[in-house]
């Protein structure tokens, strides 16, 4: 197994300083290829599928980097207070401070709409960073959950607790209800893609569950249907749910990787 004492790697300034725990796992070959997970909602860079990849990854001598979005795992913060440009933000940092050479992004659920935020993000501001990014590997993408998953799913009573109240306590099928809050609903709505054709210039594999409840196949199928260019090759698992961490999904996973590494 890998290793499980992170570093720690400091995001913000000021008063929103974050301490960002990251696992580095080193390649083989410098410069050579490697992977970047990005965790779900209320997961971490130890979860099931991030520790198969790890150790994937390591058998092969290819590098692997995680981290904690601030409110989860060992990283500092309340997940109260996290917004997804909080973690958009740790998401480059990581990136651009912990990685070298060509890169593939994972990303899991919520780690799926921050993998695609980054891509775009990069690719505006920092095409040279962006050009090591060789491509996406998205489990399940949540693509603009606070406004498509969240927001326009609430019932009428929860839309008008959180605006009241600031916050609503959503049930969860993984453990206790968890807060989503006002500021995290509006916040969200500044890193929406709203289904715009987005060409991402480098392929994009999306596994998908016909049997998620979480993140509904219909949702996925939107996404692949507004990535253009002809990048986006979506993979539809029968009986998969949402987490997609059986052996066979892992498996599913582990192939789609090591074909777009060679």
């Amino acid at each position: 197994m890998g290793a499980t004492e992170p570093q720690f790697l400091n995001v913000g300034e000021e008063s929103r300083t974050r301490r960002i725990a990251t696992l580095v796992q080193p390649g083989r070959a410098p410069g050579g290829a490697g992977l970047v997970w990005l965790p779900g909602l209320k997961s971490d860079m130890i979860s099931t599928k991030a520790s198969a990849l790890a150790d994937w990854s390591r058998e092969r001598g290819i590098a692997c980097t995680r981290f904690d979005y601030s409110g989860h795992g060992r990283s500092s913060g309340h997940f109260e207070d996290a917004t997804i440009g909080d973690w958009l933000e740790e998401a480059r940092a990581v990136f651009i401070e912990l990685t070298r050479g060509p890169q593939i992004l994972v990303g899991s659920s919520t780690g799926g709409h921050i993998a695609l935020l980054l891509l775009r993000d990069l690719m505006r501001r920092d095409p040279a960073a962006a050009a090591r990014i060789k491509a996406l590997v998205l489990i399940a993408p949540a693509w603009d959950l606070t406004e498509e998953l969240m927001w326009n799913e609430f019932p009428a009573d929860a839309r008008r607790e959180l605006m009241e109240k600031g916050v609503y306590y959503r049930p969860s099928d993984y453990g206790e209800p968890y807060a989503i809050t006002r500021q995290f609903i509006e916040e969200g709505r500044n890193h929406l893609f709203r289904a715009e054709p987005f060409d991402p210039g480098r392929p994009i594999v999306i596994l998908q569950g016909a049997m998620d409840v979480d993140v509904p196949l219909q949702h996925v199928r939107r996404l692949a249907g507004f990535i253009s260019g002809g990048w986006a090759k979506l993979i539809e698992v029968a009986d998969g749910e949402h987490r997609m961490s059986r052996p066979q999904d892992l498996e599913l996973l582990f192939q789609e990787i090591a074909a777009l590494l060679t």
